[in-house]
């Protein structure tokens, strides 16, 4: 494992009730005594960041030693899907995962759990990073993990905290959506599952047993070039696996693969389900901060989000009790199709609550709005959303005096009939650019004017603008609009947005009005995965999906 640098270390567990129990870490040593419940902590005194491997070593009636345990820095890796996208799905994956040999960067996967209550426990295990582990783990918390280990050269420990398609109140306690008005009808949708709940689970091992004949059923009636074809990729995968290299993609499952009963406790997205079934179990796991990848399954209601988000930030630094810990976040990617309305809304409100939640201490937001892909919400470019991140932890988390964002929107004032609206974070200055990515493979000429920008006057009726940049400034007008009072900048799902400052980082999107926006319609989100998709690895034709 990774213990937290510079840091008190909790270390906690169960043994009989009055049992003393002593824990030992190198030279640090610290006694408890089991509670009436049988549990007990300590909190070791903090140990300096070392390459060499200690032992801890937890003796009561009986003892536990661990070994090879390195003292660095912990991160957790939370949201989405996009942060659970594996390391070999990427552009880079299969060259990367071969490259994936570091025993000094570890990672930690909890069981996926649901719960209705705070659960106290995990089932999971930590293990080396590996070409095999880090196939499957998170593409960006790899990529983050890299970067501090060159900048650093300290071991880096990764707990994956996500499951796609997930909300954001999934992953909130309940205590803490009690506390704001907006959310209380997840306070009420709780309730619901709490009430329900026995019916349902009287009602789950009849279900289950359906469908576990149902998965029988299902394999039954796979068609032989199936099983052919998985015969061919087991030989191809074990040949691979012997070679050091990548296997090939599995061959898709036949349709009609059956779908397993909602748990009991309601599905993944409930209310607080997720804080209680996988973060609660973390607490309070020293840590250095998190990085955060969410937001597409709550970007029909921006709004919200602008309390629930930062809810979210503030419940997790309360429950570790470490103070302010570093949360890093990625602003949503583009999406769908290119902009065509000056003003087209979209995940625009969600962008504004993920940009207004900078306003929290020790937080810091990696603008994903270039390096998208239109046809997928999964974009395969996650280095450059690492990179991103790991600019922000320089700062933030490391105390480093550097650019660390794109130009983030600061004021705006009226100039006759045009808007001059100044930027923060500019670095050595303003600059039209081209992203870093593309998903075609192909990059867009180099640009000829700036793109992305309306205006408006007192009608509110957004038209498209010409926009100049000044110094730290963007001058922007319109022969349409005499006397504007409003600028809009990359307001869509899927903006043509290409204002840089001159270290390569894009600006955000804004607007500098708060006029009332119609919601979008719900979009057709992830469903909630079970796991992150397999890694190919070498099997035997399965027995059941």
């Amino acid at each position: 494992m990774v213990l937290q640098q510079d840091s008190k270390i909790p270390v906690w567990g169960w043994a009989d009730a009055g049992e003393e129990v002593t824990v030992t870490l190198g030279d640090h040593t610290a006694k408890a005594t089991a509670d009436a419940n049988g549990k007990w902590r300590v909190d070791l005194a903090p140990v300096p960041v070392g390459t060499a491997p200690l032992s801890l070593i937890v003796a009561g009636k009986n003892s536990l030693t661990f070994d090879d345990v390195l003292v660095g820095d912990v991160w957790i890796c939370g949201g989405q899907s996009n942060m659970e996208f594996g390391l070999y799905r990427g552009d880079h994956g299969p060259a990367d995962v071969l490259q994936a040999n570091d025993p000094q960067i570890r990672f930690f996967t909890g069981e996926k759990a649901v719960s209705l209550d705070p659960k106290d426990d995990t089932k999971g295990k930590w293990v080396l990073c590996t070409p095999n582990t880090a196939s499957w783990f998170s593409s960006i918390g790899y990529y983050f993990a890299r970067s501090i280990r060159q900048k650093y050269n300290r071991p880096v420990g990764l707990i994956a905290a996500y499951w796609g398609g997930t909300p954001a109140q999934a992953w909130t306690s309940m205590s803490a959506l009690q506390k704001d008005p907006p959310l209380t009808n997840y306070v009420d949708a709780y309730q619901k599952l709490v009430a329900d709940f026995p019916a349902a689970n009287a009602q789950y091992a009849q279900l289950q047993a359906d469908f576990q004949e149902k998965q029988k059923q299902y394999v039954a009636n796979w068609p032989a070039s199936y099983i052919d074809a998985m015969k061919v990729w087991n030989a191809a995968a074990k040949q691979a696996a012997a070679a050091g290299q990548v296997a090939p993609p599995r061959p898709p499952s036949p349709p009609g693969m059956p779908k397993g009963p909602q748990p009991p406790q309601g599905g993944a997205s409930g209310p607080s389900v997720l804080f209680n079934g996988i973060v609660a179990p973390l607490i309070p796991y020293a840590i250095k901060g998190v990085i955060w990848y969410q937001g597409e399954a709550n970007a029909n209601n921006g709004l919200e989000y602008r309390t629930l988000f930062p809810r979210l930030i503030t419940d997790w630094r309360e429950r570790w009790g470490e103070g302010d810990f570093p949360f890093l976040y990625v602003q949503l990617a583009n999406l769908w199709a290119p902009q065509k309305k000056p003003s087209e809304g979209g995940w625009a409100l969600l962008r504004e609550a993920q940009l207004m939640t900078q306003s929290l201490p020790n937080t810091a937001m990696a603008v994903a709005v270039d390096i998208g892909d239109p046809l997928d919400i999964h974009p395969k470019d996650k280095v450059d959303v690492a990179s991103r991140l790991f600019l922000a932890a320089q700062h933030v988390a490391y105390g480093e005096n550097l650019v660390y964002s794109g130009p983030l929107y600061d004021s705006m004032k009226v100039e006759g009939n045009k808007i001059r609206v100044s930027f923060k974070s500019v670095g050595s200055g303003l600059q039209m650019s081209l992203p870093p990515w593309s998903s075609t493979g192909v990059l867009p000429p180099p640009p000829t004017e700036l793109k992305g920008f309306a205006i408006a006057g007192a009608d509110k009726n957004f038209v498209w603008a010409k926009a100049e940049i000044d110094g730290s400034d963007v001058l922007v007008s319109s022969d349409e609009v005499a006397e504007p009072v409003a600028v809009r900048y990359g307001w869509a799902s899927n903006p043509p947005c290409n204002l840089y400052n001159k270290e390569g980082l894009p600006a955000s999107p804004f607007r500098t009005d708060d006029w009332p926006e119609p919601q979008p319609p719900a979009p057709a989100p992830a469903k909630p995965t079970t796991a992150a998709t397999p890694a190919p690895a070498a099997a035997s034709v399965p027995a059941a999906p």
